[in-house]
């Protein structure tokens, strides 16, 4: 019962997550494009703060329920599967970028923001559009590993 919780809670974390920005680089981002420079850096003001809350509960979710499946699955890392150890490998980089991107760009944006210098806070929303990009794309070939990695003939 308890594989059967942490393999939904996975899947859900890791939907939440990669969906989320899939949302926001191909749906809100265009969407916000033709706004005003400071009613745009409102929006992604506005929509930063919740967002990230969802995420910060897949950071914690994913590694909690992907390493309890490692051990209780696999019995450890020295028999998991190789499509497996690739999937760890990509969510700890995709949890660095996604720190690296609260502590760094989005506290400068959020800071720029408050202090009302939107030149600061637009460069420092396209840095984050670039990471979130990059980390969307590392998360849907996660999750393709994860959907095929059953597949391969390793």
């Amino acid at each position: 019962m308890m594989m059967s919780i942490a393999v939904a809670l996975h899947a859900l974390a890791a939907i939440l997550w990669v969906g989320g920005m899939f949302f926001a680089v191909y749906a809100l981002r265009p969407a916000a494009g033709p706004m005003a420079g400071p009613d745009r850096l409102a929006l992604w003001g506005r929509v930063f703060p919740n967002f990230f809350r969802w995420v910060w509960a897949a950071v914690i979710l994913l590694p909690l329920t992907g390493y309890y499946m490692v051990y209780a699955g696999y019995g450890g890392m020295a028999t998991l599967p190789i499509p497996y150890h690739v999937m760890s490998a990509l969510g700890l980089v995709m949890i660095l970028l996604f720190l690296h991107l609260y502590f760094a760009p989005y506290a400068r944006f959020r800071a720029a923001l408050a202090g009302g210098d939107n030149g600061e806070a637009a460069k420092q929303l396209n840095v984050i559009r670039q990471i979130v990009t990059i980390n969307l794309y590392i998360g849907l070939v996660n999750a393709a590993v994860g959907a095929s990695g059953v597949y391969w003939a390793v």
